[in-house]
């Protein structure tokens, strides 16, 4: 990076702009498996203006940018640009506006979602959507995010109404409208959603909220056997049970969680975490049409989180899978990878993969919001241990290539990155070029995130 582009984004940023080692490291990657890279600086832009100027002049000089929000993200999304500077929207975090009567609202990208529930926690509304990690709403946008409630509530593309887009030129751009619906020309809002800041620094996001329900009702039920959990997960969704969430852990995963957590009055057995929202009367119909269907398939009596408290205890449980995943040792990595196939498909497909992982020999614990047909892989390995990460891999082929034969996805929600830019050519190879086309008319220099998602070149 040259003197005078360092010059003129220091006098664009006042101070909020570093060179120094220890910045740039704190941002050179997100909570993947690759190695840092750090890039030539890192800038704290505060408005768009600001963001829209740093851009201009990027393009200019041809500099890489990565976009970072709160480094969260598993597939290498924000690992740094040596070439380049990267972007931390950390000050962009204002909610700038709530619509309580139409169920809306409008924040800065770097907005958390546990900072919007809290800031909307006396209007008898929330945002539902939850990935694991406290991740940024511009960054869950990016990345196409969901979580545990997506089954009830959608995922960043249902509930995303409109974006603040600053394009590579630096072009303030802002898409969709407040209203309910529209058919307004091109649907640009989902072309951003899902381009991991190929395309554009999403600046701020429009989304819609939902009422807290008047009763919620959370339990566990513990199972012989995974395929008799997913068998039943899969029966509750094709009965159109209204259920908020059903999460799936395997034995491996609830002996970690057991101890990470401290969850007591459970067991290190297949289980399923159940949520209900709604009515009381809704509630208790639905409970005895699920509850049935798991005794059928051999679980038993369901253990409520009976408190607010104990719920939220269970929850913070499930959030916290991958932290206490990377916490069974002091050296250890975590390849993390998700996959999603139609719901009748999904017992055969995790079936699949638990005989894999016991073929390979794999220590990978198993999760999944297994009520849209979603699962977590977290494989621990050494990174010492020679040819280690060899096996992963081919291990993380074939179930790829089983997700693809069953008619699904590479990723349901963690998205492509660095990670699974090989699998997205087998997903969609005759979309990549119109993909590649859509990249180099909106980023004419190739300076969004360059490498990520796929090669331009």
């Amino acid at each position: 990076m040259n003197e005078l582009l360092q010059k003129e984004l220091k006098q664009i940023l006042n101070g909020r702009f570093s060179l120094s080692e220890s910045t740039r490291a704190n941002y050179a990657r997100g909570e993947d498996s690759y190695e840092p890279v750090l890039s030539q600086a890192v800038a704290f832009p505060e408005t768009n203006e600001e963001v829209s100027k740093i851009l201009k002049l990027c393009n200019e000089h041809k500099v890489p940018v990565v976009p970072f929000g709160t480094g969260t993200s598993l597939e290498g999304h924000v690992v740094g640009n040596e070439n380049g500077i990267t972007i931390s929207l950390e000050k962009m975090n204002k909610v700038l506006s709530v619509n309580g009567n139409d169920f809306d609202c409008r924040v800065q990208a770097n907005v958390t979602r546990k900072q919007l529930n809290e800031y909307l926690r006396e209007d008898g509304i929330f945002f539902p959507i939850d990935p694991g990690a406290d991740a940024a709403l511009g960054g869950m946008a990016a990345t196409s995010a969901s979580g545990t409630m997506a089954v009830k509530y959608g995922t960043m593309r249902t509930v995303v109404s409109g974006l603040t887009v600053v394009l590579a030129n630096g072009d303030i751009v802002k898409t969709g409208t407040r209203a309910k619906k529209s058919s307004a020309g091109y649907n640009l809002t989902n072309l951003f959603i899902g381009s991991e800041g190929t395309l554009g620094i999403i600046t701020e996001v429009h989304l819609r909220l939902s009422p807290i329900p008047e009763s919620i009702m959370s339990a566990v039920c513990h199972f012989p056997d995974l395929e008799s959990a997913v068998l039943t997960a899969q029966e509750v969704i094709q009965y159109g049970v209204p259920i908020a969430r059903i999460e799936m852990l395997n034995k491996d995963q609830m002996e970690i969680s057991i101890k990470y957590s401290k969850l007591e009055n459970v067991e290190p057995l297949p289980t399923l975490f159940f949520e209900f929202h709604g009515s009381e009367s809704s509630n208790k119909e639905s409970i005895k049409i699920v509850e049935e269907l798991s005794k059928n398939n051999g679980g038993n009596d369901f253990k409520w989180a009976e408190s607010i408290e104990d719920r939220n205890k269970l929850w913070k449980a499930r959030h916290e899978i991958y932290y206490a995943v990377k916490a069974q040792g002091t050296n250890v990595k975590i390849y993390a990878t998700d996959i999603c196939v139609p719901i009748s498909n999904l017992v055969e497909c995790i079936k699949f993969s638990e005989k894999e992982i016991q073929q390979y020999g794999l220590k990978a614990p198993m999760v999944g919001h297994v009520g849209d047909g979603n699962f977590h892989v977290t494989v621990i390995y050494d990174p010492a241990k020679k040819g280690e990460y060899e096996i992963i891999r081919n291990f993380s082929d074939k179930l790829i290539d089983k997700a693809l034969e069953l008619e699904g996805t590479i990723t349901g929600e963690h998205g492509i990155g660095l990670q699974k830019k090989e699998y997205l050519l087998k997903e969609h190879p005759d979309n990549l070029p119109l993909m590649k086309s859509i990249k180099r008319s909106l980023d004419v220099n190739n300076i969004m995130n360059p490498g990520k998602v796929f090669d331009l070149n």
